[in-house]
């Protein structure tokens, strides 16, 4: 399993929410430069960014930045966050990203999701945020009627190879990932990667993690918070 810690830019800071709500934004870091530079010094193999202006509004305000941090550390970054079009992704693509996350455009507009698998193939992700057990968009702030199980099992048809899959009730939480939730997941989707996000906030929740055998586990608020080294973590992951 990989750790992967998160950076949620807004305004070009280093934020964190608390179940994913807008008006709960704590500022945690000036440069998001200077945050990926130190996971990647921590032993991270990968960063995870989100976009939240780009989450809330569709529009990709962040972009020179996250061309910096990726210019800044030589290790991938993956990113999401309010990508709603083939130009917006290619636009990832050509700075650098690894991979990109869709997720309220891989509901809404089935036709690009499957464009950008035909087209960039592993490097597009697909995040699955549920609450409820039924697939949130928007930013969160609206829940739609299909359930998450389903919605993976029609991603894993066209060919996604990788979910980011969040809880949103554990979200910023530090109260655990939903174990349940990833767990009957695994067992309805064999040849997805899957990575937790939500709610991870020591130690003991990423050997839950590992136990699991899932791809991977994101980890934002409880590093900055200092309830996780990230180097314990990483090595944790590994043995």
């Amino acid at each position: 399993m990989i750790v992967i810690p998160a950076i949620d830019l807004k305004d070009g800071k280093c934020v964190r929410l608390y179940k994913g709500e807008e008006d709960t934004t704590h500022v945690v870091a000036e440069n998001p430069v200077e945050v990926a530079k130190s996971f990647e010094n921590k032993g991270a193999e990968f960063i995870h960014i989100v976009d939240l202006n780009g989450a809330f509004s569709g529009n990709q305000v962040n972009l020179s930045i996250i061309e910096e941090v990726v210019k800044s550390v030589s290790i991938p970054i993956e990113v999401g966050g309010g990508i709603r079009s083939i130009e917006a992704i290619d636009n990832l693509i050509s700075i650098g990203v690894k991979r990109v996350i869709l997720g309220t455009s891989a509901i809404n507009d089935s036709k690009l999701l499957k464009s950008a698998v035909d087209k960039y193939g592993e490097k597009i992700a697909v995040g699955i945020d549920a609450a409820n057990e039924k697939v949130a968009i928007k930013g969160w702030v609206e829940v739609t009627e299909k359930n998450y199980i389903d919605f993976a099992k029609e991603l894993e048809n066209i060919g996604v190879k990788t979910f980011i899959v969040t809880d949103i009730s554990k979200d910023g939480t530090l109260e655990g990932p939903n174990i349940d939730m990833l767990k009957a997941l695994k067992e309805n989707v064999a040849n997805a990667n899957i990575i937790a996000s939500g709610g991870i906030k020591d130690l003991g929740h990423i050997s839950e993690l590992k136990k699991l055998g899932i791809y991977g586990a994101i980890t934002g608020k409880a590093i900055y918070s200092g309830n996780l080294d990230l180097k314990e973590a990483i090595a944790l992951s590994k043995n």
